[in-house]
């Protein structure tokens, strides 16, 4: 495998062949191993962070806050300019290194990092549009209005799904909101961190920004719980399993400070037949093998109405038996491997789960074996028809397995949809006006995120991004949910030579 790609991201190979670019903040006496699922390599080592030096970061960061809070907001997102055009030139480069320590194709790596682009062009133009309202008072005189500051250091902790894009989805906003970050990346793509605190430090130099304003620690969830339970941290942002999230929401909520919560998807298409089933076939495929099923918002069940069910399932079939798995870095191929052994076993639990209650395999699973999957974190995207009231359908498993079901009303449809612990994204495939209106209504998806003729992965940055239920409820990236990054103060200005209080009190002296 050609790696000169890393040298580009300011990573650097040691006297043993592997690779890092981690600037010392201590003595490591730990270290994570980074293999890559492609080709089971060992990419590079990362030292740990140890509590003493966790303490370093944060008083350093508290330090660049009490400057960065002060920078006005249209500079801090000329900083942020200045970051995206950085990753515009090293686009290439940093998609590589997702695809190759994260094992999701080369064209996803790309897209991966596209976001992290327009994240930072949404934030720009953010930064002159932090808006708060003015309100009447009933006291005259007087002026009331609400402003919005910046909370102080947020904590984001990510997964290895999106080892990079979520991070720059929370730290841009963050950023330019007056806020510093210190990022807890995952164990599992450390490199992925690193190259983005490189390109980013590099920036901040540049314009004289101290680099405590975004920072990394390195670890496994030891390591975050130093933010989790640290109450200098007021915002803790976590992406991952809902019973991360249960915990982390727990922790933070006893110290009395606020969450973000991305957790798991479990996420449904419902198949009309008033729909166009070449639409049908591009979203439900794409949504249940990109990323070898590893996205939150991956399409794990297909609800199709009885009348086309068996026509469906022999699309699907036949669009199965054309998708190519192999090396992701290689164009051709759709699918590449899951990002570690401990992935592959649970994938195979679940098929053992869907046969002993009652499923029947359409397309069969397995483990892929020979000299091009050395790596062993290879399996075959399935097809399980199945209930949606089986325990294993009610589960989000983090890899290609696509439950097909059929139903007979919208409303049984919807019901279907509805009934599981999660509620991230949700799409409808038809053409009819009132089918689409219904399933995007009060009585129809009850997720973040329903769509109408697209699949459930790919949301954009422009839109807020989130669920309901065991998802976790918080929103991340476009909209308003920079929001969730500040916090709201409400003013009065009394102007008059009197001081009248509110709701007509008398208060004579």
């Amino acid at each position: 495998m050609n790696t000169s790609f890393l040298k580009k991201l300011g990573l650097k190979k040691s006297n043993e062949g592997t690779w890092t670019g981690q600037k010392s903040i201590g003595t490591a006496t730990e270290y994570l191993e980074s293999y890559s699922p492609v080709d089971g390599t060992l990419i590079g080592k990362v030292g740990v962070t140890s509590e003493k030096d966790y303490a370093k970061v944060v008083r350093k960061a508290e330090a660049a806050f009490i400057k960065w809070r002060a920078v006005p907001a249209p500079q801090r997102g000329e900083v942020i300019r200045q970051y995206g055009n950085e990753l515009r030139t090293h686009k290439d480069a940093l998609g590589r290194l997702v695809s190759y320590e994260m094992g999701k194709s080369l064209q996803e790596g790309w897209g991966e990092v596209q976001e992290m682009i327009d994240i930072c062009d949404f934030a720009v133009g953010l930064s002159r549009q932090l808006y708060g309202l003015s309100m009447h008072s009933e006291r005259p005189g007087h002026r009331m209005y609400e402003q919005w500051h910046p909370l102080g250091i947020v904590g984001i902790i990510s997964a290895f799904n999106f080892p990079v894009a979520v991070w720059s989805w929370n730290a841009m906003i963050a950023m330019v909101c007056g806020d510093v970050c210190i990022w807890k990346a995952s164990e599992k793509t450390p490199l992925c961190a690193i190259a983005c605190n490189n390109i980013l430090q590099k920036v901040l130099k540049e314009n004289k920004v101290p680099e405590g304003v975004s920072s990394i620690i390195n670890g496994d969830y030891k390591v975050g719980e130093f933010m989790t339970y640290d109450s200098r941290i007021p915002l803790i942002s976590a992406t991952g399993s809902t019973r991360m999230g249960k915990i982390v929401g727990a922790t933070v909520a006893s110290r009395l400070g606020k969450s973000l919560l991305e957790l798991g998807g479990n996420n449904a298409i419902i198949v009309t037949p008033n729909s166009d089933l070449s639409v049908v076939l591009a979203g439900a495929v794409f949504g249940a093998v990109g990323t070898c099923g590893q996205r939150c918002t991956s399409t794990r069940r297909l609800i199709i109405h009885e009348s086309i069910y068996d026509k469906v399932k022999a699309q699907l079939k036949k669009a199965y038996k054309q998708l190519k798995i192999g090396n992701p870095l290689d164009p051709a191929m759709h699918v590449g491997p899951l990002i570690d052994k401990d992935s592959v076993n649970a994938y195979l639990d679940s098929l053992d789960a869907i046969k002993e209650q009652g499923g029947k395999m359409l397309v069969a699973g397995g483990v892929l074996k020979g000299e091009e999957y050395t790596s062993g974190c290879y399996v075959k995207p399935c097809i399980a028809e199945v209930e949606n009231s089986y325990k294993i359908v009610q589960h989000e498993t983090f890899a290609p397995i696509l439950y097909v079901m059929k139903y007979s009303t919208l409303d049984e449809a919807i019901a279907m949809q509805n009934d599981v612990p999660q509620g991230l994204s949700s799409a409808i495939m038809t053409n009819n006006l009132k089918e689409a209106e219904f399933f995007l209504s009060n009585a129809g998806s009850d997720c973040g995120i329903a769509n109408v003729n697209i699949g459930t992965s790919g949301a954009e940055i422009g839109g807020a991004f989130g669920g309901e239920k065991e998802t976790g409820g918080g929103r991340e990236s476009g909209s308003d949910a920079w929001k969730a990054y500040m916090r709201r103060q409400t003013n009065t200005i009394n102007y008059s030579d009197t001081l009248p209080l509110a709701q007509g009190i008398k208060f004579d002296l």
